[in-house]
């Protein structure tokens, strides 16, 4: 397996990682998931993907139970943030639900911290200022190592830099757009400035398999 740093960053992860969207509580359960991430393991993949949405949490949990078998330590874990339920603060990017979401995702995970944790979208009625001072927080209290972003758009991403810089918060490292042969702009050409100007890493979703229902990933 090849391994590649996230980024600038420090973290390597390997050049394929195993994801948990639509399969992890709809057509896999709890042994299905154990055999596919040990598949994966021995073949040296080491970056496992989750998110709060999945399965409504369900895909968090059968992870959390199918990770007890390995050492936290050979393993770089990522979630998203964003729809995380039906209350009024259960969802989007403000300094509440980032906290309470990401702790709750840990708790379904049983784990201490998560390496990655991703914006799974952008919030158009949350300043951004506002979620990077909660990813910061995050980070600083140690139940986070990386924040990043998804499907969130070039500018956006450079007011997440400015901000940071201006107040003294971490920015983020890497974004998760959809990238395959159908969606291809937006990590080879609207992207591009960033990755000289930022070391801006990616994770892309979907790069087999083709959808329009973005919302979902």
């Amino acid at each position: 397996m090849e391994y590649r740093h996230l980024g600038k960053s420090g973290l390597r992860v390997s050049a394929l990682s195993f994801g948990s969207w639509i399969t992890f509580g709809e057509t896999l359960d709890l042994a299905n998931v154990k055999e596919c991430m040990a598949a994966a393991f021995d073949q040296g993949v080491n970056f496992f993907d989750n998110a709060e949405a999945y399965g409504g949490g369900v895909a968090e949990l059968l992870m959390g139970q199918a990770i007890k078998e390995y050492r936290r330590e050979d393993l770089v874990l990522s979630t998203k943030i964003f729809w995380g339920g039906e209350g009024p603060n259960d969802r989007g990017l403000g300094f509440k639900h980032i906290v309470e979401g990401t702790k709750k995702s840990l708790q379904r995970l049983q784990v201490d911290y998560v390496d990655l944790i991703y914006c799974h979208r952008p919030d158009p009625h949350t300043p951004i200022e506002e979620t990077v001072r909660a990813m910061d927080h995050l980070i600083r209290d140690g139940l986070v190592f990386y924040w990043g972003t998804s499907e969130w758009s070039a500018e956006q991403i450079r007011q997440a830099h400015t901000i940071a810089r201006e107040i003294g918060c971490r920015p983020p490292t890497m974004e998760q757009p959809e990238y395959n042969l159908f969606h291809r702009h937006r990590v080879e050409v609207e992207y591009a400035p960033l990755y000289q100007s930022y070391g801006l890493g990616i994770t892309s979703w979907s790069c087999l398999l083709y959808t329009s229902d973005a919302a979902d990933d």
